[in-house]
């Protein structure tokens, strides 16, 4: 059974930082595609960053230079540095996981909110 759960969620002022964590639950992790999509209110879902089971990483052309995508696959966790948070990254991130047959899995999300 594929598990993804998240943390690291949270207000945070703008200018800010906040690093998501995603645990999984899968049997050869290192062979997944895993990302971070996440979707604001009225708005939506859209991929923000993505890493591909080889590290290949690719980004939103909105937070590129400020996010990060990461795996560490000792540790079936794949995070998100996000910094210089502005108001407009204020969403439900979620973690979502692609399985070598195309199956998709998602975590149940994850409040990022930037307000002062």
């Amino acid at each position: 059974q594929v598990q993804l759960v998240e943390s690291g969620g949270g207000l945070v002022q703008p200018g800010g930082a906040l690093r998501l964590s995603c645990a999984v639950s899968v049997n050869m992790f290192s062979s997944v595609a895993m990302g971070w999509p996440r979707q604001a209110p009225g708005k939506q879902r859209e991929l923000v960053a993505g890493i591909s089971s080889s590290g290949t990483t690719n980004y939103v052309d909105s937070v590129k230079g400020r996010f990060t995508i990461t795996r560490d696959n000792t540790k079936n966790t794949v995070y998100l540095q996000m910094n210089s948070l502005k108001p407009e990254d204020t969403a439900v991130y979620y973690c979502r996981l692609i399985t070598t047959s195309l199956r998709f899995y998602w975590g149940q999300g994850t409040q990022v909110t930037v307000s002062s």
